[in-house]
């Protein structure tokens, strides 16, 4: 599975203003919106999908990285958005670390493997200390994109 399959080239921050947990993920959300790949209407519904799956533990995983993720019926397909903190915020990570490095996934109710697959994806290549670095040091979106999509072609 391939990233750019599922990330929004239209829903990427580079510079995330908010400060919490909760402000980041209504950020993305309204990311994706503008995108057009989650409709207006969906906002609330989404949000508390999503704020309902960081109350079972926290989708930060350590290493400045955070997967905010849910299923939800206010999509068809699988959708992320990207987005970037350069002051890092609190998301009650593993290691007590900030977290830098958001992907913010949202899925069908009725698909489990894809969305498994994507969040696998996704921690596969963030373990990769020197692939982080290179996304903390984008400054615009076509950058994020060219080293996804690099990272897409190596995949066997």
């Amino acid at each position: 599975m391939n990233i750019m399959d599922f990330l929004s080239k239209k829903a990427i921050l580079t510079d995330i203003r908010a400060t919490k947990k909760d402000e980041v993920i209504k950020e993305l959300v309204d990311t994706l919106i503008a995108a057009d790949e989650v409709g207006k209407r969906y906002r609330n519904k989404l949000i508390e999908a999503l704020m309902a799956r960081e109350s079972l533990g926290s989708t930060a995983i350590g290493q400045g990285i955070a997967i905010p993720h849910a299923k939800s019926d206010c999509v068809d397909k699988l959708v992320a958005a990207f987005g970037l903190s350069k002051k890092g915020v609190d998301f009650d990570s593993l290691d007590g670390e900030p977290a830098y490095i958001f992907f913010l996934l949202v899925a069908p109710q009725d698909s489990a493997g894809p969305h498994l697959k994507a969040l696998a994806r996704i921690s596969r290549l963030l373990r990769d200390k020197y692939f982080r670095d290179s996304l903390r040091a984008c400054t615009d979106d076509k950058s994020i994109i060219k080293i996804l999509a690099l990272e897409d072609e190596k995949k066997i």
